[in-house]
């Protein structure tokens, strides 16, 4: 399978990225209930322009979501990745590395002098790939999540991009 093309998210791009957050949900990855079908995918701090996808044959396969990782002008100077998501389908054939080392290259673009993230604990495949795309483990928050009725850490990596 070829690599998928990625390009920034665009306001009409909604709909299929609501229901690939839908179909991808699961509590490997998610601290949060699973989305509702009516829930917009876009929010205030969380637009189009945040969101970079992969499409792939006309369809979008993946999304990444950058941000700031807290709204204090101190830490503007990291960017965080604060969600990924692949469709199944095309797991494990290079969109999840596709997507990460674009946002990787759009937190430089963007003057971030770091980039972060947080992945749970039991999730072996993301912090497997994180971990080859040049991430390391910064902290163990460990038991910080329950999730059906599990304890999980909350994993926090990072990277410096000078």
């Amino acid at each position: 399978m070829p690599e998928p093309s990625i390009r920034t998210a665009r306001p009409g791009d909604e709909e299929e990225l609501s229901r690939l957050d839908r179909e991808t949900w699961s509590p490997l990855h998610a601290v949060t209930p699973p989305p509702e079908p009516h829930e917009p995918f876009f929010r205030e701090h969380a637009g189009p322009e945040n969101h970079l996808v992969a499409e792939y044959e006309g369809r979008l396969v993946g999304y990444v979501r950058l941000g700031f990782p807290t709204p204090l002008e101190s830490n503007a100077h990291v960017q965080q990745i604060r969600g990924l998501a692949v469709a199944e389908e095309v797991r494990g054939k290079g969109t999840g590395r596709a997507l990460v080392r674009a946002a990787v290259a759009e937190a430089r673009r963007r003057g971030a002098r770091r980039i972060t993230l947080r992945v749970l604990g039991h999730n072996t495949p993301a912090r497997a790939l994180y971990e080859s795309e040049g991430f390391v483990v910064e902290g163990v928050q460990p038991g910080e999540f329950c999730l059906d009725g599990a304890y999980v850490d909350d994993v926090l990596m990072g990277q410096s991009l000078l």
